[in-house]
C-alpha cells in the first residue's frame, strides 16, 4: 500500500510518503526543495554518481514510521544539504525546515 499525506511543520506543508513492502517500509517526507528518507536512501550515490543533480536530501536509519522519521537524527546527508546547514545529526523536522 502507498500512503500520501500532507503534514504541516511550523506552518509549512510537506508531503509524507509511505510505501509498505514485504518486510520493510519506505518512508519519505518532501517539499519542492528536498527530502528526508529512511535508510533505503543511498546518499553516496547521490553525492558521487548523481552529484550534478545537486539533490538536497538526508537519511535516517532505524525509523519505522513518518513520526519517527521527523524526530530521528539524520545519519547522512548530501553535499547540497550541507550547503543549507543540514548536517549529520540534524533532526528530521529541523532538516525539513532548513529546506524552506
Amino acid at each position: 500500500m502507498i500512503s500520501l499525506q500532507p503534514i504541516t511543520i511550523a506552518d509549512h506543508t510537506f508531503l509524507s510518503i509511505s510505501v509498505e513492502l514485504p518486510k520493510t517500509n519506505l518512508l519519505m517526507i518532501t517539499n519542492e526543495i528536498g527530502y528526508i528518507m529512511c535508510g533505503a536512501l543511498d546518499v553516496a550515490l547521490l553525492n558521487e554518481k548523481l552529484k550534478d543533480r545537486k539533490v538536497i536530501a538526508g537519511r535516517a536509519v532505524g525509523v519505522k514510521t513518518i513520526e519517527e522519521l521527523l524526530e530521528a537524527p539524520l545519519e547522512s546527508v548530501t553535499y547540497e544539504a550541507e550547503n543549507l546547514g543540514i548536517t549529520k545529526g540534524t533532526i528530521g523536522r529541523d532538516a525539513l525546515l532548513a529546506m524552506i
